[in-house]
């Protein structure tokens, strides 16, 4: 039987990938990270693991990033854009589940993420899994101006749509303004810390 050779080419791809990984939860940095556990708060991340049965989370759009130009944001991209979205179990039971990073531009919502929430609530509707929804921002993403607010006006929409169709529960896990407030509002359930 003939020896197996390696490839290069494709262990540098999976090296490569993985360093992506690596810097997408990474979210805003160490320093900000620090910042955010000195003051009580688990990162986006640690909620949404700590939240779901130990090994289930599925995570979607880990590699997404604003398209927005304006305002210096051309040389501002993370990794997930500063939202954790996916699927899980609790208790066994399949959910969906985003979580808004503070440390990434204030938790605030782009474009780019507002589509994120968007798909993750059509596929909870079309599987009839709940919706779980980790508050922590600081609104729209003034540096987008009007696209960002139309991502809330999508979100909106989704939030009536699935109204008694599947539960829809909101946590404020920190300071919140704007459509980070209002979507939580029109949710089933919505709890405080």
């Amino acid at each position: 039987m003939a020896q197996k050779t390696k490839n290069p080419k494709k262990h540098d791809r999976l090296l490569e990938l993985a360093a992506r990984h690596a810097l997408a939860e990474e979210g805003g940095g160490a320093e900000r990270r620090a910042r955010e556990t000195k003051a009580g708060k688990m990162s986006a991340r640690e909620r949404v693991l700590f939240l779901l049965d130990e090994g289930t989370f599925e995570e979607a759009d880990k590699f997404v990033t604003h398209r927005a130009t304006d305002f210096g944001m051309d040389e501002q991209r993370v990794p997930g854009d500063g939202f954790i979205t996916g699927y899980g179990k609790v208790e066994g039971r399949v959910v969906f589940v985003f979580a808004q990073d503070f440390t990434v531009f204030g938790g605030s919502l782009s474009e780019t993420n507002a589509a994120k929430i968007v798909k993750l609530m059509d596929m909870a509707v079309k599987v009839g899994a709940p919706v779980i929804g980790l508050n922590d921002s600081g609104g729209a993403r003034i540096q987008e101006g009007v696209v960002s607010l139309a991502g809330y006006t999508d979100i909106f929409l989704r939030n009536t749509l699935a109204s008694g169709v599947v539960p829809q529960i909101s946590a404020i896990m920190g300071p919140c303004a704007g459509g980070a407030v209002y979507s939580p509002a029109i949710t089933d359930f919505t709890l405080m810390t």
